[in-house]
């Protein structure tokens, strides 16, 4: 009997997947196809992975995709041009394997469900890194720079033991008002994920060296929770390109300084 409720399973689940409205493919360690379902299958055979963005410029392929959401053990969101679509492609590391999501992109993807992070207002990771391919794309274009520095707050997992998940929470909510006040209008602000940040700027010149410093000095002011003002920890790096590193390359460079 339980080989025919598993047979019986399989079988709603295979007509549950098939009738989904986006694309869905399971991905080995290699980027190698598992399994797809009907929607996601034209967007494999254009070569996804091994697509291009807005400019033209040539992602990293599915292969190497794959495996930065493996190694980091966090989904990864990139925008993909493909002869016959745009698409947000989100790679999710699930037991050694990988789900990648495929999803049209909007033109209102600022006003889009799911680009806004609930807790703090700020766009989430898939708009940071929407906003980081098109900083590159112009950096590549018009000869300028574009710099992404990552904010992780240190201690909140004793800031959470200490006042509460609560406290903790407010505590990202002010450091994400801290810092979108504290740094320019065209700078982009970004909850990048648990008790991280990330900023796009561009700039014409230089490096990325002040936008950091700017960024560190407002990350590790004291904040007040309840009463009691508690100085976050803070370890801010960032990468400054031109353009011709895509965004998975620059993104991954950046998680490796924050990991030093």
């Amino acid at each position: 009997m339980g080989a025919v409720r598993t047979t019986e399973s399989r079988a709603v689940w295979d007509e549950f997947v098939s009738g989904l409205p986006v694309g869905l493919a399971l991905l080995d360690e290699h980027g190698s196809v598992l399994a797809a379902n009907p929607p996601a299958r034209p967007l494999l055979d254009d070569g996804h992975g091994d697509g291009h963005d807005d400019s033209g410029a040539p992602l990293p392929s599915r292969a190497e995709l794959a495996a930065q959401a493996l190694r980091t053990g966090a989904p990864l969101v990139v925008p993909v041009v493909l002869p016959r679509a745009r698409v947000w492609a989100e790679y999710h590391p699930v037991n050694g394997r990988v789900l990648v999501l495929l999803r049209p992109v909007r033109s209102d993807a600022p006003h889009s469900s799911g680009f806004v992070d609930a807790l703090t207002g700020l766009p989430n990771r898939a708009l940071l890194l929407d906003r980081l391919d098109q900083a590159l794309v112009r950096a590549r274009t018009h000869g300028t720079l574009a710099t992404l520095v990552l904010v992780d707050v240190r201690g909140m997992a004793a800031v959470n033991a200490a006042h509460g998940f609560e406290r903790g929470d407010g505590l990202l909510a002010v450091l994400a008002g801290r810092l979108r006040r504290g740094l320019r209008a065209d700078h982009t602000v970004a909850r990048y994920g648990g008790g991280s940040f990330a900023v796009v700027a561009e700039h014409p010149g230089g490096t990325g060296e002040a936008v950091a410093a700017r960024v560190r000095e407002l990350a590790g002011r004291a904040v007040s929770l309840g009463g009691t003002p508690v100085r976050p920890g803070v370890r801010v790096c960032w990468v400054t390109g031109d353009g011709d590193v895509p965004v998975p390359e620059v993104v991954a460079e950046a998680e490796r300084r924050l990991r030093r």
